[in-house]
């Protein structure tokens, strides 16, 4: 969700002046890193968040602490921005564009974190796949921006995509067909157009380095979620769950590792490649995170829904490809979602 810049079109990569063989191995390292973390990152939440945990009387409780959970992931890229951050860096950002980026961007996560109590994994990450919609609606309402007629194209087949994988044959007689786990997607989803919007002004209007405002976003959602974490008690509710399951807090510590070093493996594809060449690496994750889920997680896919997986993933590469490649048009030739913002969007 919140753009990593870390290279320009008109800058010189650094890999210029390595043969084939060392460029493929280079690629190699930072496309299988991207998709070997973030594999372990979508099998390990879905995991924790729809594990079964036993209990000694034989029954099983599960996972309900949504907060602790992105508490745990904020708190984990903070350290990683951190670390990486320039101390030379600018950012005359004033604290409350931050606050206001920060609160959008930890309740577009708490809500498709939560929405996994309700739904399958593939199921969240096709919808939350759809983020190109709320950032068009957004810029034409609020940003008065104009975009391609292809744009739109590309958003209506994402539309048309998702729509095909949630609809539903056979209804059961107790089976909603809009329940409360899509609307957390979609409040997820509208939160991140928020995010969008108020991240392009901080870009018009301030200066600042794109892991200077990840370092802050995630600075100030950690402080809301440490307070949340008091105020609504799940904080003493997660502590008695740790204890009776240890191996929890390990899990999540593995997931925020994972989403770390998953973001590393972006920022040296982003770098020693091109924004757009690690556009279509983590599109092709996230499709690749939905074949894992439906192998190792036991979430077959019908005939229909594979087709509309297809259809999702192939508007979004074609998005990145011609924002990236077209020459000529009018409008927005950006991509709706560049490579930096999926550096966040899990």
């Amino acid at each position: 969700m919140l753009p990593l810049q870390m290279t320009r079109p008109h800058e010189t990569p650094h890999h210029h002046g390595r043969g084939w063989l060392a460029e493929s191995g280079h690629f190699l390292i930072c496309a299988g890193g991207i998709l070997i973390c973030y594999f372990v990152f979508g099998i390990q939440q879905e995991r924790i968040v729809q594990g079964k945990y036993e209990l000694p009387d034989e029954s099983t409780e599960k996972f309900t602490f949504t907060q602790a959970l992105v508490f745990f992931l904020c708190t984990g890229n903070t350290i990683y921005a951190y670390l990486i951050r320039k101390k030379s860096e600018i950012d005359n950002v004033p604290a409350k564009m931050y606050a206001a980026s920060a609160a959008s961007y930890l309740l577009a996560m708490v809500a498709s974190n939560q929405a996994l109590q309700y739904l399958p994994y593939p199921t969240q990450v096709l919808a939350k796949s759809c983020k190109p919609i709320p950032v068009m609606i957004f810029g034409v309402l609020f940003a008065h921006k104009s975009y391609h007629w292809r744009k739109y194209c590309y958003v209506l087949m994402i539309v048309i995509g998702v729509a095909m994988f949630l609809y539903k044959d056979k209804k059961a007689a107790d089976q909603k067909d809009f329940g409360f786990g899509e609307a957390l997607l979609i409040f997820s989803l509208a939160m991140d157009g928020t995010t969008t919007s108020i991240q392009d002004r901080i870009k018009k209007s301030y200066q600042r380095t794109g892991t200077s405002m990840m370092f802050y976003t995630n600075l100030y959602s950690s402080l809301y979620l440490s307070a949340g974490l008091l105020v609504s008690g799940e904080l003493w509710s997660f502590f008695y769950f740790v204890q009776r399951h240890p191996y929890v807090f390990w899990d999540l510590t593995g997931l925020a590792i994972a989403s770390c070093l998953g973001q590393w493996c972006i920022f040296k594809t982003i770098e020693e490649f091109s924004p757009l060449t690690c556009s279509i690496v983590t599109t092709t994750r996230k499709l690749f995170t939905i074949i894992i889920s439906v192998l190792f997680m036991n979430h077959p896919l019908s005939g229909r829904q594979i087709l509309a997986t297809t259809v999702v993933f192939s508007a979004l590469t074609a998005d990145v490809v011609d924002g990236k490649l077209s020459s000529g048009g009018a409008g927005d030739k950006k991509p709706l979602i560049s490579s930096e913002d999926k550096a966040h969007n899990k």
